[in-house]
């Protein structure tokens, strides 16, 4: 058996460890910048406020009813996220039984549970995540990765009466199931083949699971299509998937927090972002080949709507892997220069490092002198100081001072978990 462990309201959840006064109250958190409402509590959900629409659209709601809202903080949810997933290991074991799939989901192998205990066992599961991180969590549990899915979206569908916990164990449980459940609402199934199963008469996952698997390549997609309908049928074909421990790419992106129009801030963000992104790549000793950078300019008013300026970007190719910030700086700022217009208004930047190789794999150079190894060293010390005293104590000077560009968090929470100068008191 399969089971998945969803958090809920992650966002709302993880804002309301810290508030235990918000507990059963409404509680919504914004975009970046404070733009759109991108997670709200089932409260505020019954009042009304839509997932994704923009925050002014919801203010006159929001303050009605006194709805507390919440900027992102995404330092607490990344460290609440990794608390829930060591507490899964914990119950589960390592190995491949959890599959972290998102920043509040996982998979987990439960093979190894006889099926008369499979109910304790997944109870005590979420029974212990929420004594253990305060964070409220969802089970669904089903032979495959799909069906488990499926599960899951019925368990929260109606959290009293299901205890959020759903268990498709029998065969008359998965029939009734996928009968209850829309083909677009099944993992895996976008928006456009939904619709041509729609067309095609197939509109719940029971009628889909009963198509021949001879059908699946000419009308899902090929491969594809053929995992999912096997999995439907309780056959697994989506494989438990080790957790990636080295990136293939490290990429680092911000909303501005106002329109930037000058070349010197443009480069403040690249090389903050580029110093972020070659920390990430030294942690798992990595070097990079090739650096990338984008700048994605603000929407220009037209007569009737306002239209996307196009995103640019270019990349340089280095003569030698590197992990120096320094290096990385220079390219970024070169191909930033390349890529602004003057008298342009800008909303976003973002770096890509790619073509990453392991570092201690670089070919020496013998005609380089020794002195050049000294730089490793400080960028040691430089990660040692920040990881030991947060919020880039060092840093380069490209990076600017004052930042006055940056993202806008004016509801952001205290980040009480991982800053000790934020540390949540009690009286």
């Amino acid at each position: 058996m399969k089971a998945i462990v969803d958090c809920n309201s992650f966002y709302c959840s993880c804002e309301r460890v810290f508030r235990p006064d918000l507990r059963d109250k409404p509680v919504a958190v914004l975009s970046n910048n404070d733009g759109c409402i991108i997670s709200r509590s089932d409260e505020a959900r019954q009042l009304g406020v839509g997932m994704a629409i923009p925050y002014f659209q919801a203010r006159h709601l929001i303050e009605k009813n006194g709805i507390a809202v919440f900027s992102s903080n995404y330092h607490l949810y990344g460290d609440m996220s990794w608390r829930v997933m060591e507490t899964l290991r914990m119950l589960v074991g390592e190995g491949e039984r959890v599959e972290v799939y998102s920043v509040d989901e996982a998979f987990l192998d439960l093979d190894h549970i006889p099926a008369g205990e499979l109910a304790d066992y997944v109870l005590h599961i979420k029974d212990t995540v929420e004594q253990w991180t305060g964070i409220s969590v969802s089970i669904g549990v089903a032979p495959t990765k799909t069906l488990a899915k499926l599960a899951n979206r019925l368990a929260k569908k109606d959290k009293k009466a299901s205890g959020c916990i759903s268990i498709l164990a029998t065969e008359e449980q998965l029939r009734i199931a996928m009968q209850q459940t829309r083909v677009d609402d099944l993992w895996g199934v976008g928006r456009a083949y939904a619709g041509k199963l729609i067309n095609w008469g197939i509109t719940s996952a029971w009628e889909l699971s009963n198509m021949p698997e001879d059908w699946a390549p000419t009308h899902m997609g090929g491969v594809v299509g053929v995992r999912l309908i096997h999995e439907l049928k309780g056959q697994p074909a989506i494989v438990m998937e080790e957790e990636l421990v080295d990136k293939k790419m490290i990429a680092t992106t911000r909303m501005f927090g106002r329109p930037v129009t000058d070349v010197s801030e443009l480069k403040e963000a690249v090389a903050t972002y580029i110093s972020r992104a070659a920390e990430k790549l030294r942690r798992q000793q990595s070097a990079a080949r090739v650096v990338s950078v984008f700048i994605v300019p603000k929407e220009q008013p037209a007569s009737t709507h306002f239209r996307h300026g196009p995103t640019v970007s270019s990349y340089a190719v280095l003569p030698v892997p590197t992990a120096l910030t320094h290096e990385l700086i220079k390219q970024a700022l070169t191909l930033t220069d390349q890529l602004y217009e003057k008298g342009k208004s800008y909303k976003k930047a973002g770096v890509m490092l790619s073509g990453l190789t392991p570092d201690d794999s670089i070919q020496g150079n013998l005609f380089s002198p020794a002195s050049g190894n000294q730089h490793r060293f400080l960028m040691h010390t430089v990660d040692n100081i920040n990881f030991a005293m947060r919020d880039d104590t060092v840093k380069f000077g490209a990076a600017g001072m004052k930042k006055d560009w940056k993202m806008r968090q004016e509801l952001r929470s205290g980040r009480h978990s991982s800053r000790w100068e934020e540390l949540k008191g009690v009286k």
